[in-house]
């Protein structure tokens, strides 16, 4: 009997505490699908989850467990959502699926998002720890790899800035529409894309009026995007890419610039609006339109614009999304969706916050 057929599936976030877990049961508690059987956190073990976000205090939640504590075959998990730090989630998705293999696992750390061990490896300093669940992980960019997800077990959540940038441009890669030595992405993030833990370089006062790039020449996000435009493209491709934290709390916003392959700014612009017009979750702007992050903020949208630039045969992309929701926890919960064979959209309606 397929998930989708009983009453409600059991879900698990594992990570509650941070800001994608926090995003995870926003969007979790009122979708109709499904029942909010585990949560942990291990510095909050014990606690419930008001104590740690006050906005949940209406809501009866599970309280909050260690992880280690957590007996796999008795929480009978339909789904687990995995909001670790990388290298953790590797290990515990090797013990959870050890103990309850029918459990489906939405991982939104970087753990597996690389196919390659190796090139995991290289970019994050350590092995893979699991390297047998790598074989079958799937790449959870849900509007590309839809049908692969409906039937996965183990599904690695794209990050934000990839998932802003690869919308933009696989759809032109896959068209060969496009010159691949010739992408230059400018991104910038807001400031929970770093987490919740305290550090010192977040400190309001060393962030605010100003912002600044980061990860210059190596950001860890670059493996995954050669990863994926070299697919789409069927050759290697290496991007320049380039990080910035911006003082705001949410969004991903990223100015890309490529050179048409004989296609002109419209004509790419034609080929986005082909590839998306059925999709509920990626909007294209009219030709010479930009978005804002303010027009996607707390939705699992986003925005694509493309204009003309003034270099012949050179255009300019601008894609805006919300980094928390369709960057991590919204396109996780439309990845479950696909998985557990709930209609894609359930959950997710949310129009943008704003003002």
């Amino acid at each position: 009997m397929p998930n989708a057929a009983k009453i409600r599936a059991r879900v698990g976030v594992l990570g509650a505490s941070g800001y994608t877990g926090a995003e995870l049961l926003r969007l979790l508690i009122h979708h109709q699908g499904v029942e909010i059987a585990l949560l942990t956190a291990e510095r909050r073990a014990g606690q419930h989850m008001s104590q740690v976000f006050p906005q949940f205090s209406p809501y009866s939640l599970p309280k909050l467990l260690a992880i280690d504590s957590v007996d796999w075959k008795k929480a009978a998990l339909d789904l687990a959502f995995c909001a670790l730090p990388h290298a953790t989630t590797q290990r515990v998705i090797k013990a959870l699926l050890a103990s309850a293999p029918g459990t489906k696992v939405v991982d939104l750390s970087a753990d597996f998002r690389l196919a390659d061990p190796a090139a995991y490896a290289r970019w994050y300093g350590h092995e893979h720890h699991a390297p047998e669940l790598q074989k079958e992980a799937v790449y959870g960019l849900s509007e590309i790899y839809r049908s692969s997800i409906k039937s996965a077990r183990l599904v690695a959540n794209p990050g934000c800035y990839t998932t802003c940038a690869e919308l933009a441009l696989i759809p032109l890669l896959r068209a060969k529409a496009i010159d691949p030595d010739e992408i230059v992405i400018d991104a910038k993030s807001g400031m929970t894309g770093a987490g919740r833990a305290a550090k010192e370089e977040m400190l309001f006062s060393e962030v605010s009026e100003g912002f600044h790039a980061y990860g210059v020449g190596r950001h860890r996000h670059m493996a995954e995007l050669d990863q994926e435009f070299s697919r789409a493209a069927g050759r290697m491709v290496i991007v320049s890419f380039t990080p910035h934290l911006v003082p705001m709390n949410r969004g991903i916003f990223s100015t890309i610039y490529v050179r048409g392959l004989n296609t002109s700014a419209e004509g790419l612009h034609t080929i986005l609006c082909k590839s998306y017009a059925a999709e509920p979750f990626v909007h294209v702007l009219p030709f010479g339109e930009m978005p804002h992050t303010r027009h996607v903020r707390g939705s699992n949208m986003i925005f694509i614009g493309l204009a003309n630039d003034r270099v012949e045969a050179r255009a300019i992309i601008c894609a805006a999304l919300d980094n928390l929701t369709k960057g991590a926890s919204g396109q996780a919960v439309q990845n479950m969706n696909l998985m557990l064979g709930f209609p894609e959209t359930l959950g997710l309606e949310q129009v943008a916050l704003f003002p």
